[in-house]
């Protein structure tokens, strides 16, 4: 197992320089002077030029590229942002708490209410409760997050004044982004969980344990469940991954200053700094989530995790 996981981690490293070097060539060939948005309207030629040269936009593609590469990954430097004059890094991980509060507030109601969803639908295939869970799911899966999140604070923080719209400063803040945020991946933990309960429901261990009469609630939660389990925590790997980089929408609408915005922000004042290390930071993140959800497919199948271990000393032999 351990030789597995020095495996992974090793592999993180060529994936981490091909994002590097593709996130830098997109910043390099798009449209736009950061020189030029940084200075008045009616900067000349000359000082556009000179802050170029400061900020060093008029050395060559491949210089710049390994001169970047060279500062982040042997110095751990990702540059200062053109806007707020600061390092990137440092700014990403004071942000970064806010992001992940509301991440994993948005997976814990999708695992809570996407998984029962999903488990009504399969025990009932083809009934009434099964078509309205699976409605339900299409709704949610259609319902774009920056609407459902307007709708939500007109209804709560306007018309009731129950909740308030915008903010961080209190637990109350989080709420309405969180059910914004986890109407889409309710709706996708319904349907997988669905999906794999109805593969696992059919299996011949299930018809045995109903026929020695094991009521049908251990048999759904006990032995059913526990082996559809897989696909739903690679969803809820991947969601968490996707939702640190794609709350954006989420925290603008709530004002939430975290990872996002701060994205959105680098995007829309040309701040190649921020974008390059805020991408950088998320391929990170995204491949030690996908490495832990490995992990856990090995807590939760014994047999996934003989098969890691196999790997691993194979690899090392």
């Amino acid at each position: 197992m351990i030789f597995y996981i020095l495996k992974r981690l090793l592999w993180m490293v060529p994936v981490v320089l091909g994002v590097t070097v593709l996130v830098f060539t997109l910043m390099y060939f798009v449209p736009g002077d950061p020189a030029q948005m940084m200075l008045p309207d009616d900067a000349t030629e000359v000082e556009i030029e000179q802050m170029r040269e400061y900020l060093g936009l008029n050395r060559s593609y491949i210089f710049r590229l390994f001169t970047y590469i060279e500062n982040a990954f042997l110095r751990g430097d990702f540059g200062n942002s053109y806007y707020y004059k600061l390092p990137v890094m440092p700014a990403l991980f004071d942000r970064l708490p806010r992001t992940v509060l509301l991440t994993v507030m948005c997976i814990t109601l999708s695992l809570l209410l996407g998984i029962p969803l999903g488990v009504t639908a399969a025990v009932h295939q083809n009934g009434p409760l099964d078509t309205s869970c699976m409605i339900l799911a299409l709704i949610g899966v259609s319902m774009p997050s920056f609407w459902l999140a307007l709708m939500l604070v007109l209804l709560f923080s306007v018309n009731l004044g129950w909740l308030p719209a915008t903010g961080y400063e209190s637990f109350k803040n989080y709420i309405l982004p969180a059910m914004a945020g986890s109407m889409g991946g309710i709706a996708s933990q319904a349907r997988q969980t669905r999906s794999a309960m109805l593969e696992v429901i059919r299996s011949d261990y299930i018809t045995t344990a109903r026929a020695k009469g094991v009521a049908e609630r251990k048999v759904i939660y006990r032995h059913a469940l526990p082996n559809a389990l897989i696909p739903i925590i690679t969803i809820a790997g991947s969601s968490f991954g996707h939702m640190l980089g794609g709350s954006l929408i989420i925290e603008t609408i709530f004002s939430i200053p975290g990872v996002g915005t701060y994205l959105i922000t680098g995007v829309n004042n040309r701040d190649y700094p921020i974008i390059q290390g805020g991408v950088i930071f998320l391929a990170i993140v995204f491949s030690i989530m996908m490495l832990l959800v490995d992990l856990v497919y090995a807590y939760v199948d014994p047999r996934i995790k003989a098969q890691m271990s196999a790997k691993g000393g194979a690899d090392n032999g």
